[in-house]
């Protein structure tokens, strides 16, 4: 069983930054990636930004290029995510999942494990 904790959404203004935490806790596989997924009201959940733990590589979703960091402390088994420049399409809850291989793609169903989700809202 992995476990998987979700925290740092809030309000935030337009154009504001702010960053989320996923903890991993558990047993986790010797090969594995870390996603972060997002859904807005009526919309299909979407997928953000993945990370592998074993070597770092990362992908991004086109909407947040150049605009979100993914990133990780091994010593935390914690993934984060920076945001920056928050427009108000990027309201959604945010999800981490995590996946048994170290290739990341945002295909939903391979991820295995999922967090309980953060509320982010950018408003003004």
């Amino acid at each position: 069983q992995v476990q998987l904790v979700e925290s740092g959404g809030t309000l935030v203004q337009p154009g504001g930054s702010l960053t989320l935490s996923c903890e991993v806790s558990g047993r986790t596989p010797d090969y594995y990636a870390i996603g972060w997924f997002r859904q807005a009201p009526g919309k299909e959940r979407e997928g953000v930004s993945c990370i592998s733990a074993n070597d770092g590589s990362t992908t991004y979703g086109d909407p947040v290029k150049g605009r979100f960091t993914i990133s990780r402390d091994t010593a935390k088994n914690t993934v984060y995510l920076q945001m920056n420049s928050l427009k108000p399409e990027d309201t959604a809850v945010y999800y981490c999942a995590t996946k048994r291989s170290s290739w990341c793609d945002f295909n939903e169903y391979e991820y295995e494990y999922w967090g309980q989700g953060t509320q982010v809202t950018a408003s003004s």
